[in-house]
């Protein structure tokens, strides 16, 4: 998200708009808000995170019964035994934590490929109505402190967002 709103805002330093330089602002969170594709892609990670979280659940549980077994058993176990079955416990606890840090990965790695296409069509329809527009510069009105003044575009970017969106999901 922050890379989108990066590429759609022009820092811009004092002095460095001249007067003939034309600004538009556009809302983006708006405008992923409203994209069928946003929405698709949200529900799918979602699916995913939760498919995840049940693998996780299971290991847990299974590590859970293993170190309840211990627990009872380890009075009569010898100090060898003991120590096997303390080994095989750290083996599933750390398997358990490899496991987290490894669906977190690919949640993001999900994530960033279910959004790259999102995001480059917000990109491609902000530049259509920009030359549209004949604009130099947009802002994106979800990072920027303080606007007054330039052309709100959001309405008419949502409307070739939404008719590129439309194409890419019929694909």
């Amino acid at each position: 998200m922050r890379k989108l709103m990066l590429a759609l805002l022009v820092v811009l330093s004092a002095g460095a708009l001249n007067a003939q330089s034309k600004v538009g602002h556009v809302n983006s969170q708006k405008l992923l808000d409203t994209l069928p594709s946003r929405k698709a892609a949200i529900t799918q990670l979602k699916d995913f995170e939760a498919s995840g979280m049940q693998e996780l659940g299971e290991m847990q549980k299974d590590l859970e019964a293993v170190y309840a077994k211990y627990d009872q058993t380890q009075a009569s176990m010898s100090p060898v035994i003991q120590k096997i079955e303390q080994e095989k416990i750290m083996k599933k606890e750390q398997a358990f934590q490899e496991r987290q840090q490894s669906l977190q990965q690919e949640m993001q790695i999900y994530s960033n490929e279910l959004n790259k296409p999102i995001l480059d069509r917000v990109q491609k329809a902000v530049e259509i109505v920009s030359e549209r527009k004949k604009l130099n510069y947009v802002i994106d009105e979800s990072v920027t402190l303080y606007f007054k003044g330039g052309t709100d575009i959001t309405a008419e970017v949502l409307t070739e967002l939404l008719r590129m969106d439309a194409e890419a999901m019929k694909k």
